[in-house]
């Protein structure tokens, strides 16, 4: 792993939280002078909801262990990297599938080539390079880690939480400007509604460890309109609010157990773009939510898009 190449190694630029983010806060922010390779590039468009951003610039300024859940496709992971683009801090993520391994996160003998000559040695994993660098890691889809990896993160979770490397006789301390953030779908329940297949159940003693717990819900009808226009600015506003209606119908679908797949934002966005590459709104539709509904569902799905479209939607 190479260094952080940031010449400053603390924040020390005051943000205007409302200029920046949009809100009034009495919060004292700190920012970096400069970005770094390792620093998110900011969305000029993005709309950051105020309660979580307050949530997420808590744990930067005061280095409080935040975990952002909530439904799939709200910018959960995003919210954290936009945040951390406009404070210029170096942002890391790491998606907690269940591929990754405790020695991916830790570290592992490795051979390399010194002089010439061939060597065994400690290669540093992701881990213990962010816990000494001034980043921000990001653990994605948190419930969804292995139990001995997640073991390993429980002790990082605390504030000046030291990591011990049992095969270096060594013990990191972090680095004053580390910070630790984590998204879930499902806070450390498991897949209780069978939409997040492949989460865990959580230790609820880790879970216990995060200073602050954000819930990112889905937007008002206003602002997702607003960010669908933000990604897909040649779309129609009458018709992406049309497209919001039906997602939020599927919403409400899906909460009262009539609906066992739901429209996100992202989806929402897909389905505006299809529009722009096939030209047809039902086309687009069907390949961006209707083909992901099981058969029996469609007939209902086609009901909220005649509600909001007042088309009648062809499944034949």
């Amino acid at each position: 792993m190479t260094d952080v190449s940031n010449p400053a190694q603390a924040p020390s630029s005051e943000v205007d939280v409302a200029s920046v983010f949009g809100f009034k806060t009495d919060l004292r922010v700190l920012a970096f002078d400069e970005p770094s390779e390792w620093t998110p590039v900011v969305d000029p468009n993005y709309r950051f909801d105020p309660e979580v951003t307050l949530a997420i610039l808590a744990g930067f300024a005061h280095n409080r262990r935040v975990l952002v859940q909530g439904a799939h496709g709200t910018g959960k992971s995003t919210h954290i990297e936009q945040v951390a683009a406009r404070l210029n801090w170096p942002a890391v993520r790491v998606n907690l599938d269940g591929h990754i391994s405790r020695m991916d996160l830790v570290g592992r003998d490795a051979i390399v080539v010194r002089d010439g000559v061939q060597v065994t040695e400690f290669v540093e994993g992701m881990l213990p390079w962010a816990l000494q660098n001034p980043v921000a890691l990001i653990f994605d889809e948190f419930d969804a880690g292995r139990p001995d990896v997640m073991f390993v993160i429980q002790r990082v979770l605390e504030k000046d939480g030291r990591l011990t490397l049992l095969d270096q006789n060594r013990v990191l301390t972090p680095h004053p400007s580390f910070r630790l953030f984590a998204t879930a779908n499902t806070v450390g329940l498991g897949n209780l509604t069978g939409l997040y297949h492949g989460t865990q159940v959580l230790n609820q003693a880790q879970i216990d460890r995060f200073n602050v717990v954000a819930t990112l819900n889905y937007l008002d009808a206003d602002h997702e309109v607003g960010v669908v226009m933000a990604q897909v600015p040649d779309a129609d506003p009458a018709v992406v609010a049309k497209m919001v209606a039906v997602a939020d119908l599927t919403r409400h679908g899906f909460a009262a157990g009539d609906l066992s797949t739901v429209m996100s934002p992202r989806t929402v966005i897909s389905w505006a773009e299809n529009v722009q590459i096939f030209g047809n709104i039902d086309n687009a539709f069907r390949l961006a939510f209707l083909n992901k509904c099981d058969d029996a569902e469609h007939a209902l799905v086609a009901e909220y898009y005649q509600r909001a479209f007042n088309v009648e939607l062809d499944l034949a």
